[in-house]
């Protein structure tokens, strides 16, 4: 593992933690850069540093503690390409145990897999949330980036050129998009009232497991959402690809 890989892991994972937050719906209160003012606070105590609100931490400050609470906590330097960013970004939104079960739960097959094998369960956990109403759609968005972000570090890692590695991203959105579509028309059929649009998926994404059991049964529901979730991860992948 190359000793410099925190960095560009963190860097993906950073822009999806962005600055101030103190959202009443967020059971982490206060937070900047990710960094809540629990964990701040314990941070300080172990550097025998006086607390202080989180909002003044600085950005060499929280880079830090990510490293100790996160990356360090889950061995992410010994993860291959890919693997390291969906374990190192699972257990920044997540806790460290939940990615270190994920990421045993996953490995077995090609690097590749076991990117998309994390984010699969990453994603089911969080979908059981009951803040997912809130904060679904960021968190479906934020964990089909990564995974196509890890998958394409994989590919990379194994030597493919770039020609190769386009090629495959091109096919796993292409895949993504079928099984999307197939998915809508299973939810229609099933009791939904249209196919999935990617005008409609920004709205179901926030929703669906909440508000669209009223359209008369589960599984309607369920496969309009696979839909979404498909229909995000063509994006993801495309956006790699290019």
């Amino acid at each position: 593992m190359a000793a410099g890989n925190f960095e560009k892991c963190h860097a993906v994972t950073a822009k999806w933690e962005g600055g101030w937050s103190n959202h009443p719906a967020d059971p982490g209160g206060k937070t900047m850069y990710g960094i809540t003012e629990a964990v701040y606070h314990a941070w300080l105590k172990s550097q025998g540093k006086a607390k202080r609100s989180v909002r003044y931490i600085t950005k060499a400050e929280a880079k830090k503690i990510f490293r100790a609470n996160y990356w360090d906590a889950v061995n992410a330097e010994r993860l291959a390409p890919g693997v390291d960013l969906a374990t190192y970004d699972a257990a920044v939104n997540s806790g460290p145990g939940r990615a270190k079960q994920w990421l045993m739960a996953s490995i077995g097959g090609p690097d590749e897999q076991t990117v998309k094998n994390i984010c699969k369960k990453r994603l089911s956990f969080v979908q059981g949330l009951s803040t997912w109403k809130t904060f679904g759609k960021g968190w479906l968005n934020r964990i089909t980036d990564i995974e196509a972000t890890g998958v394409k570090w994989a590919l990379e890692a194994k030597g493919k050129s770039q020609v190769e590695v386009k090629r495959e991203l091109t096919k796993e959105a292409q895949s993504a998009a079928k099984k999307s579509a197939a998915q809508a028309g299973g939810g229609v059929a099933a009791g939904g009232s249209s196919a999935v649009s990617p005008e409609m998926a920004d709205q179901v994404a926030g929703s669906v497991l909440a508000g669209l059991i009223f359209v008369g049964a589960i599984i309607a529901a369920f496969l309009i959402f696979r839909a979404v979730v498909n229909k995000r991860r063509e994006k993801a992948y495309r956006e790699a690809a290019a």
